[in-house]
């Protein structure tokens, strides 16, 4: 992989993870392009999360800072409550990290699998986007769970999640989707969804270095750093987008978007 190859991978990367579209899908889709070989390991990926995730840190700082704050007052408060949330989230895709990790990383080199799960994306997307605007009064006019989120509501956004680490399956599409096809108001549901991704990318990049994964990587230091970079900017760039997004726009725009990818992709590994 050449550093200019690793710049428009980095920059496919942030701007598609935060937009439910998925990250993993277009930068498969963005390696059969610039013809660059799918590594044997994912550190490119796990480089390019990492910088999404300091782009979110960057964009939720304040946020985050007042989590931390509550959760050291050592008493259950509003801000115990939802990292506790955010904790029960992991438990889906920690499991699969654990477990299946060999499994998911062999759906990489498919781009096949890729455009069916964009088309998957899409459906998830255009349903969460009818069933919030059919309840939309219903979910207003009733009482929420305190941070808005409630318990069951945080372990089936994260059994999205895990379910989003196939790739061309939108991991901000998916646990937005599901977040509000259980009810969860849309201004709620984005934070969250941001917020609960942090300490899965960062353990994950934490176990490649420790495990030796990212000293036997195939991919240079040169191209990483600015993949990384890359990432970085432009994820603070659609960080912010979504989040405004999110609150306002329709997303089966986005639903269109993945379901014409998507039937293109599959057009074409079956053509190839």
């Amino acid at each position: 992989m050449t550093w200019f190859q690793a710049l428009l991978l980095g920059l496919v990367q942030g701007l598609t993870e935060f937009l439910p579209v998925s990250s993993s899908g277009h930068l498969a889709i963005g390696r059969e392009i610039l013809g660059v070989e799918a590594s044997g390991d994912l550190v490119f990926e796990v480089a390019v999360h990492a910088a999404t995730v300091l782009a979110t840190i960057v964009v939720f700082r304040k946020e985050i800072w007042k989590l931390l704050c509550g959760l050291f007052k050592f008493r259950y408060n509003d801000e115990t409550d939802y990292i506790l949330k955010i904790c029960l989230s992991m438990i889906p895709v920690l499991f699969v990290g654990l477990f299946l990790k060999d499994r998911v990383e062999n759906l990489f080199s498919s781009l096949l699998v890729v455009g069916l799960a964009l088309v998957v994306t899409a459906m998830l997307l255009f349903f969460s986007q009818y069933f919030s605007a059919r309840k939309k009064e219903d979910v207003e006019a009733a009482p929420g769970p305190r941070n808005g989120i409630g318990w069951w509501q945080a372990l089936v956004i994260g059994i999205g999640q895990a379910f989003a680490v196939i790739p061309g399956l939108s991991r901000s599409g998916t646990t937005i989707s599901t977040g509000l096809l259980c009810g969860v108001k849309r201004k709620n549901i984005a934070q969250f969804s941001f917020l609960m991704v942090l300490v899965p990318i960062l353990g994950e990049a934490f176990l490649d270095v420790v495990g030796g994964d990212a000293a036997a990587s195939t991919i240079g230091a040169v191209p990483l750093l600015v993949g990384f970079l890359a990432a970085f900017v432009s994820g603070l760039f659609a960080c912010k987008v979504m989040i405004a997004l999110v609150k306002k726009a329709k997303l089966s725009w986005f639903a269109l978007y993945c379901a014409l990818v998507g039937l293109a992709v599959i057009l074409y590994t079956i053509v190839a």
